[in-house]
């Protein structure tokens, strides 16, 4: 087994290595000349920047201090998503790049029939000679370059009559390939940059407000337009930190739910150094309450830590356990990730007792917990995890990985939401999957 973990493990850095020589080719050695300052340049920045990556990776599990944690995870985390994106860009531009020096060779080649129509059309009459007026005589001294090119060497046609050879091309075969792949380059460039910074931004900006109806057979009339804020994958950590939870707690309560559902990836890191990050969740409002529920992610950070700290913030956190509102059932359980510490889901202990003639909303983090939901008959369940893939074209693994990528879905008669999150995990960036807030309306059918 370990040996077929070095051995896949050798294969990724393999992959990794030579998906960034092929980078550094097309941005920098195709690019130049010859050896020099830029390649090496480009060879730092590229390196550097897996360096710093790494870094913050591994910073951020092995709990080093907190300040070089925040030291690394700007740029080290900005570079994982810059470095997706500029290889996207560049394979992209193998389609561009034959296109453009067609284009380039073609331009070319009618400059080139061009010129000998120019050298041996008749020059217009420009002014009228009077008859029996002998025109002018040409200047005493001739043209330095008269039967010369311009390098002083003797033109093809001298002595001949034959036409001179067209001068070469402002941009011949040699140049013509450098400028192709300095426009492509830096076209690659520019776009990489300015997706991961609108990207970026989107996240820094915070999360936008999604509004779905939820309509649950067993919900009375009483209970119709029961609004319920979902928020999950908030990430507070190093980069996101307590100005993002302040903008999500603000955000939120705009919302006036009548309860709050924080369905797990709060944070990443320990309590001691992102309590003050968390802080604001002491001031989300709903009649109803705040409830939460453990994500992957607080089992990296000391998830019964968190627990105890998201109850002291005022939140209700169901671990395992329900709530009888007054007209439906709210259940929660713990992370899969849990199993490892004995904390895993036990939906018996959540669901088994329950009045089944009682709607039932499920808060759990994952999707793939929607079988289980299914065979404890649920009605809904809220999750979040997937982040909807968060950088386009991560949405094709994380929808091969999960039952639903992000939205509502029906499986049988449990529907499962999944939230593309608040926040971001790892670089502070979405690309194809815009960071969200929902606001699950719920729908009594008897209405």
């Amino acid at each position: 087994m370990v040996v077929v973990f070095a051995l896949v493990a050798l294969a990724v850095v393999g992959v990794i290595a030579t998906a960034n020589w092929y980078v550094w080719r097309r941005l920098f050695r195709d690019t130049t000349r010859g050896p020099g300052a830029v390649r090496r340049v480009g060879a730092v920045v590229i390196a550097g920047g897996w360096v710093l990556a790494v870094g913050a990776l591994v910073a951020e599990r092995a709990g080093a201090p907190f300040w070089l944690q925040r030291v690394l995870a700007w740029p080290g985390f900005l570079w994982l998503a810059l470095s997706i994106y500029l290889l996207l860009a560049v394979l992209a531009g193998e389609i561009v790049r034959p296109l453009l020096r067609r284009f380039l060779e073609r331009r070319a080649a009618r400059r080139r029939q061009a010129e000998p129509e120019r050298r041996t059309a008749p020059a217009a009459d420009t002014e009228r000679i009077p008859v029996g007026t002998a025109p002018p005589k040409a200047t005493e001294a001739p043209d330095a370059d008269a039967g010369t090119g311009t390098s002083g060497a003797p033109d093809a046609d001298a002595g001949t009559g034959a036409p001179a050879a067209p001068p070469a091309s402002p941009l011949a075969l040699p140049s013509r390939r450098l400028f192709v792949s300095r426009v492509v380059a830096g076209a690659a460039a520019a776009a990489a940059v300015g997706t991961v910074g609108y990207g970026t931004y989107g996240v820094l900006n915070g999360p936008s407000v999604k509004r779905v109806t939820v309509p649950l057979a067993k919900l009375p009339r009483a209970a119709h337009g029961f609004r319920i804020a979902v928020v999950s994958d908030i990430h507070l950590g190093p980069v996101l930190g307590r100005s993002f939870a302040q903008t999500v707690v603000d955000t939120i309560n705009s919302t006036q739910p009548d309860l709050i559902a924080v369905v797990g990836d709060l944070v990443d890191g320990s309590v001691k150094d992102l309590g003050p990050a968390a802080a604001p969740l002491a001031r989300l409002k709903a009649r109803h309450g705040a409830y939460f529920v453990t994500g992957n992610h607080e089992y990296f950070s000391g998830a019964e830590q968190w627990v105890a700290e998201v109850r002291r913030l005022g939140l209700i956190p169901l671990e395992n356990a329900r709530t009888e509102l007054p007209h439906f059932d709210l259940a929660g359980v713990n992370d899969v990730a849990g199993e490892d510490e004995g904390q895993g889901p036990d939906y018996a202990k959540a669901l088994g007792d329950r009045d089944r003639a009682r709607a039932c909303v499920l808060l759990a983090h994952q999707p793939v917990m929607i079988h289980d939901a299914v065979d404890h008959g649920v009605d809904l369940q809220l999750s979040g995890h997937t982040h909807g893939g968060q950088l386009w074209p991560g949405n094709l693994v994380a929808g091969a990985a999960n039952p639903t990528l992000a939205g509502l879905e029906r499986y049988g008669d449990t529907q499962l939401y999944v939230s593309r999150g608040a926040g971001a995990w790892g670089p502070p960036t979405r690309v194809g999957a815009e960071s969200d807030i929902t606001v699950i309306e719920l729908a009594s059918r008897q209405a």
